[in-house]
């Protein structure tokens, strides 16, 4: 039987379909992807642009800008039982949540996102005077059930991209933290195992100074010093607890002496 050019360039097409999407999953959602940023693209390019509120004068574009640059990490646990358990939820739309990376138990990253992209990773969140750190951040979910510790291959991933992320948009080493921090009443990770002295002594986070011998100024408030580091204090149990979770690798409630000089040695 002779197949025609026609018939052979479509088989050919056919076949390249099926290779990609057996070697690719995420074929289809790469190309949903692309077509995302296109329509982003499109927007931007509108002269004057959609939300335009001049009724009078003219459009003049400026020539000074550039693009938005993240100024926060934001460190996850999924809580999920595999990397591809947590590609397939950030890739359904009806979950509405992503990230900008995924670190895998073996230390495969997934670059899920562009970094000056919007993901939807910190949820209702406050750190500081900061509400809104979608807008600011980049998510990073390691692959964690919540319940174990965290893999050394994992971790060497993760310290080579955070000083990758480090260098390359400038981020200050204080503005590494984790998704408990800014979201103390719904999130605990990373878990109490991540370590986070490892990442302070490798340019990443803040650390408390040494408390051997240390006296507690009489006037010495928590609550305002919670504030003055960035948690949200509304709800004072949760940021308590997600203080000694970080600094201290404790999940009980309440503030001991030791836990008071901790969180003052962390300002001086």
């Amino acid at each position: 039987m002779k197949l025609t050019r026609i018939a052979v360039v479509g088989l050919l097409a056919g076949l390249a379909i099926m290779y990609s999407c057996a070697t690719n999953p995420y074929a289809s959602t790469n190309k949903d992807y692309r077509k995302k940023v296109k329509a982003y693209a499109r927007s931007l390019r509108n002269t004057p642009p959609g939300q335009s509120i001049g009724d009078s004068g003219w459009w003049v574009g400026t020539t000074n800008f550039s693009m938005r640059k993240p100024n926060f990490v934001i460190i996850h646990h999924t809580a999920q039982n595999s990397c591809d358990q947590t590609l397939r939820t950030f890739t359904l739309p009806r979950t509405q949540v992503s990230a900008h990376y995924v670190i895998c138990r073996n230390g495969t990253v997934y670059h899920m996102l562009n970094d000056y992209l919007r993901a939807h990773h910190a949820g209702i969140s406050s750190w500081g005077n900061n509400t809104d750190l979608n807008s600011s951040s980049i998510g990073i979910e390691l692959d964690n059930n919540g319940f174990e510790y965290f893999d050394s291959l994992q971790l060497n991933s993760l310290y080579r991209l955070l000083d990758t992320l480090k260098t390359r948009y400038n981020i200050p080493p204080a503005n590494f933290i984790g998704h408990g921090d800014i979201a103390p009443t719904r999130k605990n990770d990373p878990n109490w195992r991540f370590p986070w002295k490892d990442l302070y002594q490798r340019g990443f986070g803040t650390w408390y100074t040494d408390t051997t011998g240390m006296t507690l100024p009489p006037d010495f408030n928590h609550l305002m010093t919670l504030r003055l580091v960035g948690f949200d204090i509304r709800d004072t149990s949760a940021a308590i607890i997600a203080f000694k979770r970080h600094w201290m690798q404790d999940t009980t409630a309440g503030m001991t002496e030791e836990s008071r000089k901790v969180l003052y040695g962390l300002l001086h």
